[in-house]
């Protein structure tokens, strides 16, 4: 018999598309399977539509919280998951039918603790029926011991929580930083690494993610997107000592600082000086960071070029960048 594979899906204000995510969860080859689905303070008609896949779906379950945020929502999931093996699917997402099926076999070939699966962005309905009809081989997976997997995944962008499958013990009493928005799960993969064995890595693009236009990093600059900086510091801190690894992870930073601050650009001149105390943080950062001589030469030409005249003259930098000249240095 299948091990059970407990699916975690947080959900805020998601009545729109929630059912076609579920759906394709149920549409899974690989048949033991609970879906846990966390509403999170919806306001919309999500606790409706929660109610009706409960109803309908015996191995549907529902967690109603009050809006305490992703990562708060993931760890209700973990702690409820009856599974021997959990994933976490976005309620706007998608899986391919047979990514349950592929990554559990992955795990069984290799005897690792994770295993991931590439993934395809969508943007329509007619994209994702596309994708689906894709054909796609699955090769061998790439086994990486905990500290090659950061070096050559993780620090190259593979930082996502979703379109993995973890062996719960592997998980143990791991959870997410609450009260964290964005970057919430790269920070969990880093501080879940040293408590693995090994990770295989799959090219198959099992995954669907969808270019949700109201996401978090679609939207206008609220204080909350200062968390991408926070967890990347966090995340450094939890390193290893290495000075490749820690000039990689600084290069990174001042990456998501000046993105920040490219954010903040974006805003009225009135929302500017509201926030410009988080400029003077972002500033303060910068001028810190960079003073890694491996992790400023480590950017490409652009950022060089907008850190050192960001760590200068910041209220021109948010001036030009403000009025697109800057944008596309």
């Amino acid at each position: 018999m299948q091990p059970l594979i407990s699916v975690i899906v947080p959900v805020y204000n998601g009545q729109d598309y929630l059912a076609n995510c579920i759906e394709c969860i149920l549409k899974q080859t690989y048949e033991q399977i609970e879906i846990i689905i966390i509403n999170d303070g919806s306001t919309d008609g999500t606790g409706h539509e929660c109610v009706r896949l409960k109803q309908k779906y015996p191995n549907i379950h529902v967690i109603n919280m009050a809006d305490e945020g992703v990562s708060a929502a993931r760890n209700a999931g973990l702690d409820a998951a009856k599974g021997a093996f959990v994933t976490f699917v976005d309620a706007d997402d998608r899986i391919r039918p047979k990514m349950l099926e592929v990554l559990y076999q992955g795990i069984m070939d290799t005897g690792a603790d994770v295993c991931g699966c590439s993934f395809s962005i969508w943007k329509n309905e007619e994209q994702w029926q596309e994708a689906l009809q894709t054909k796609y081989r699955v090769e061998k997976p790439t086994v990486y011991q905990p500290t090659e997997y950061l070096e050559k995944e993780v620090l190259n962008g593979n930082s996502r929580c979703w379109s993995k499958l973890y062996r719960r013990a592997a998980i143990g009493k791991q959870r997410f930083k609450q009260g964290l928005s964005i970057g919430e799960d790269m920070l969990f993969v880093v501080e879940l690494l040293p408590y693995i064995r090994s990770v295989a890595e799959l090219s198959y693009p099992g995954y669907g993610y969808y270019v949700n236009p109201k996401g978090a990093m679609n939207r206008k600059f609220t204080p909350t997107y200062m968390d991408q900086i926070t967890c990347w510091e966090e995340a450094r801190a939890n390193m290893p000592d290495k000075p490749a690894i820690q000039a990689k992870a600084t290069t990174i930073l001042l990456i998501s600082i000046m993105l920040t601050v490219g954010k903040i650009a974006h805003l009225s001149a009135s929302e500017r000086k509201s926030y410009r105390n988080y400029i003077r943080i972002c500033h303060t950062k910068v001028k810190r960071e960079m003073k890694m001589e491996s992790a400023f030469a480590g950017l490409t030409k652009g950022y060089r070029l907008k850190v050192r005249l960001f760590s200068l003259l910041p209220g021109l930098y948010v001036f030009l960048y403000h009025f697109n000249k800057f944008k596309k240095a």
